[in-house]
């Protein structure tokens, strides 16, 4: 089974960058769609960025577009986000996802209902 690690999260504070990286082992082809979701205590899970890994199509949350930027390197395996003027608001557990491409490319702006998901890295942000 493909098991998704997640890495890079930490406490920042306002205006501050942080990079997240996902690992995916063993490694899946491009024929996976991945992304990003958030979750904070007594709130609903939230879409934050996603990607087809085949084509680069994108998806991103109006809450970070422009500040977020979703990336792969496909050499390594790893799916990226970086993160740039973090704000007290994206204070939460990150989660990496992906799944196969034939059951996500409509669904790019739904990353919490990929098949598959990390444990989650933490993110602070303090103002």
């Amino acid at each position: 089974d493909v098991q998704l690690v997640e890495s890079g999260g930490g406490s920042v504070q306002a205006g501050g960058s942080l990079r997240l990286s996902c690992v995916a082992s063993p490694d899946i082809t491009t024929n996976y769609c991945m992304g990003w979701f958030r979750q904070s205590p007594g709130k609903d899970r939230e879409a934050v960025a996603s990607i087809v890994l085949r084509s680069q199509r994108t998806y991103y949350h109006g809450s970070v577009q422009g500040r977020f930027t979703i990336s792969q390197d496909n050499a390594k395996n790893t799916l990226y986000l970086q993160m740039n003027s973090l704000k007290p608001d994206d204070t939460a557990m990150y989660y990496c996802a992906a799944d196969r491409v034939s059951l996500c490319a409509g669904y790019l702006s739904n990353p919490a209902t990929f098949d598959l998901r990390g444990q989650g890295t933490q993110v602070t942000v303090s103002s």
